[in-house]
């Protein structure tokens, strides 16, 4: 496994770094190509971060913004991933930046990742940044443990691109980036926050199963070795 644990004394001090972190690397990507790309996670873990993020200086109307995976649901719902970046992210300077959703309204989850595919296929290739986040079941993005599509989400020769997941205590149907269009990012992070997730990391280091905890599969197997950011 080829990963770097950046261990801090708090959240405050984990979300100021890593928005420092990942505006330098955008910033990079500006410089070097012109536009950037970032893919994010949700849940309550990115909040903070997404606020931090939000203030630092660089060119944001060159940024590119999506979700690492997403629910179902139109962004009005309160469990979508798409109005917690709205709300926390795409604010301040980073309002000017341009989000790209995997949501959209038609009639099933798959058409959504269809369409989803389309209009992210020139922002990943690869991605500038990813930002990972990882459940207390080993999962990251929406690779669920047994999920329905787990094998083929995470498998080396998956394309890229946005597929559908359902799996039990996932909720909703999602929509989810392949293992292959995050894990070869140029700055590949995982986020994680708690002693209850570092107890799962551990666990995640010191197995193999990748079916029982996809996060295995980040770990082991992505191109890009991984920036584990973690605080109490």
């Amino acid at each position: 496994m080829a990963f770097t644990l950046h261990d801090f004394g708090s959240a405050q001090s984990l979300a100021t770094q890593l928005a420092r972190d990942v505006a330098s690397r955008l910033a990079q990507g500006l410089a070097e190509r012109g536009s950037a790309s970032l893919a994010v996670s949700g849940g309550s873990t990115p909040r903070q971060f997404f606020e931090m993020l939000s203030t630092e200086e660089i060119d944001w109307s060159k940024v590119t913004i999506t979700l690492v995976d997403e629910r179902f649901v139109p962004p009005q719902h309160p469990r979508s991933n798409h109005q917690l970046v709205q709300a926390h992210l795409l604010k301040n300077r980073a309002a000017e930046a341009i989000f790209l959703p995997l949501y959209h309204d038609v009639a099933s989850a798959l058409q959504a990742a269809a369409i989803a595919t389309e209009k992210t296929q020139d922002i990943g290739n690869p991605f500038d940044v990813v930002i990972l986040g990882m459940g207390t079941d080993g999962h990251t993005a929406s690779f669920f443990p047994h999920g329905n599509h787990l094998a083929r989400a995470i498998a080396d020769d998956a394309p890229r691109g946005v597929m559908t997941m359902m799996a039990e205590g996932a909720g909703e149907e999602r929509l989810t980036f392949t293992f292959p269009s995050l894990c070869d990012a140029r700055f590949l992070v995982l986020h994680i926050e708690g002693e209850a997730k570092k107890a799962v990391l551990d666990a995640a280091v010191n197995g193999t199963d990748e079916m029982d905890m996809p996060i295995r599969a980040v770990l082991r197997r992505a191109s890009t070795p991984v920036d584990i950011y973690w605080a109490p």
